[in-house]
């Protein structure tokens, strides 16, 4: 496999992939062993989860220090960051939303997913209390173990699936919480990728906030750990985005289907 076109400026971007709740960067190796064995240059970020201010301005700072263009790609949740982190940052060339949420300006991930048939993540969230630095208290989510598979990776053995419960990362309540400040897909060109056996993001909600994107869609049949599932399907759609010849204007991609 090799590169296509390059975007304006001459380079390839260097893909910056964001994970969401529940996991960790982990997730992405197999995305990044398919991006890599096309020569495209990838790095996954650690994303802190403790809401959607705090983790953009870390995002910002590991794109700012990025030489070159940047497609950044976020998972779940980590759709939130990436829209709030490229309207910060004059290198962002396109978002990538995989199984993602892509906020309009002053909405929350609970405006969102309230609008839609309930998915099976609301009964399965563990609430856990923190104490803050400041000795306050703050509550942070996991999933419960037992509900682990059947709610984030249905589709991958249950050893792995055990391995990842256990070894999951928490996200601040406020996370789901918080109204996004930006919308910056309305000025970037968008792709998404649709996990249509999704039961923590209903497939219903996904298809709207890449509608609403103008994004170039593709539907696979993954649960919502689609990355570890279907590497080669998110990846390609990556890739796509990264060898996509790009206007100095945003233009909204048509629309397609990949059942």
């Amino acid at each position: 496999m090799t590169t296509g076109t390059s975007f304006k400026n001459g380079s390839t971007p260097t893909v910056v992939l964001v994970h969401g709740a529940f996991t960790d960067a982990s997730s992405w190796a197999g995305v990044i062993a398919e991006l890599q064995e096309s020569g495209i240059p990838v790095t996954a970020v650690a994303n802190p989860l403790r809401g959607a201010a705090t983790d953009a301005a870390y995002l910002a700072g590991v794109v700012a220090a990025i030489d070159g263009p940047v497609l950044l790609v976020g998972h779940s949740y980590g759709g939130v960051v990436i829209t709030v982190a490229a309207a910060e940052l004059d290198n962002v060339v396109g978002l990538v939303y995989v199984a993602a949420f892509a906020l309009e300006e002053g909405e929350s991930v609970l405006d969102v997913t309230g609008r839609f048939p309930d998915s099976l993540l609301g009964p399965a969230l563990r609430p856990a209390v923190l104490r803050t630095p400041d000795r306050a208290e703050a509550v942070e989510l996991y999933l419960r173990e037992d509900r682990f598979p059947a709610v984030f990776a249905a589709d991958l053995p249950e050893r792995l699936t055990s391995v990842a419960a256990a070894a999951q990362r928490p996200i601040a309540a406020v996370a789901f919480e918080e109204s996004s400040p930006d919308a910056s897909w309305k000025t970037l060109p968008s792709w998404y990728v649709v996990a249509t056996a999704d039961q923590a993001i209903h497939p219903g909600a996904q298809r709207f906030m890449a509608r609403r994107a103008g994004a170039d869609t593709v539907e696979v049949e993954a649960s919502h750990a689609i990355a570890l599932s279907r590497p080669a399907a998110v990846a390609g759609h990556i890739r796509t985005a990264a060898t996509a010849p790009h206007a100095v204007g945003h233009t909204r991609p048509a629309q397609r289907s990949n059942r």
